[in-house]
């Protein structure tokens, strides 16, 4: 093969594909004359005959049909193969990763938003809960859930995380059938354990001077979705963020356990990436879009708890 001209190959492909000299020619910016004699040079170098004439246009030979099958073939694979790595190279790509509930409760339903006002650019979302090793991994930016405190790198508060007990309408009023005091409610209840939260139910009972001794936790789930989800098929009692469930709460499918126990307000959502990431426009353009978001859904979220009569109370992240 080393022998075997590839231009003259792709000369004869295009021939032998467009049924015409002149075709190929004008396919290929060169010469009918150019192409002729490359065809002539590459019967030479293979011992066969590719055409022969009929009338006015020219016929593969069996030979050259055989030729033909195998060359446009392996001719498409390669122009596939450059048209894909031209597109990715010439794409301009921004991955984000985040924690799995939160990317697809909180920023699925909104980076449509952001995709539509860059739409010059790849969003790439990695639902993870492993955190991203900057040096090691292709990751621009990361939504990281936990304590803020992640030395080397820049951490900017995007949200606070308000935590709160709660179930669907029906399971609080089977609740209050067994008792009026909500303490001893909790006592009789399914609880569910959303066991990767940043304040778990063991720290709330502590707060609030409730011991765990002798209480059900029937559930335990490591993603806040599940956990969710669960309280909303009446499935028991969850500890977990108003931030992931607003519109359950807002169409009623969840209720607030009860207006006794203040909200507990701590920071716990972060944009979290190396210092030098900032420098990347679409770094700052997606920063200042998603505090936008964030600002926006914190109000609506304390507005809607505080019409109910819940109360806030601020945890810094320091005591979790």
């Amino acid at each position: 093969m080393r022998d075997v001209n590839m231009r003259a190959i792709e000369h004869f492909e295009a021939v032998a594909r467009l049924g015409t000299v002149t075709k190929a020619a004008t396919e290929l910016g060169i010469s009918p004359s150019a192409i002729s004699q490359q065809i002539k040079l590459l019967e030479a170098q293979l011992g066969i005959t590719l055409f022969r004439r009929e009338k006015k246009r020219l016929a593969l030979t069996l030979d050259g049909d055989r030729f033909f099958q195998a060359t446009t073939q392996a001719l498409t694979t390669i122009r596939n193969a450059k048209n894909t790595m031209t597109c990715r190279r010439n794409t301009r790509n921004l991955t984000i990763r985040v924690s799995p509930s939160f990317g697809v409760r909180w920023l699925g339903p909104r980076i449509r938003g952001f995709a539509d006002a860059n739409p010059e650019w790849s969003i790439r979302v990695n639902a993870t809960t492993n955190f991203t090793v900057f040096d090691a991994e292709s990751v621009d930016v990361e939504l990281r859930y936990g304590s803020g405190d992640w030395s080397g790198l820049a951490v900017n508060r995007i949200m606070h995380e308000p935590v709160l007990p709660l179930c669907s309408p029906d399971y609080l009023d089977k609740l209050r059938t067994l008792s009026d005091d909500p303490r001893e409610q909790i006592r009789h209840a399914r609880l569910i354990d959303s066991v990767k939260m940043l304040y778990p139910w063991d720290a709330w009972l502590s707060s609030n001077r409730i011991t765990a001794t002798g209480l059900n936790f029937a559930f335990r789930f490591d993603r806040s979705s599940m956990s969710i989800e669960m309280a909303k098929q009446s499935g028991g009692l969850a500890l977990d963020s108003a931030v992931l469930c607003l519109p359950e709460l807002q169409r009623g499918e969840l209720v607030p356990f009860s207006t006794d126990f203040d909200i507990v307000d701590c920071p716990a959502h972060w944009f979290v990436c190396p210092p030098q990431h900032f420098n990347r426009r679409i770094v700052h353009r997606f920063w200042d879009w998603i505090t936008e978001m964030a600002t926006q859904h914190d109000a609506e979220v304390r507005s809607f708890l505080n019409a109910l009569g819940c109360r806030f109370r601020p945890v810094c992240s320091d005591s979790l």
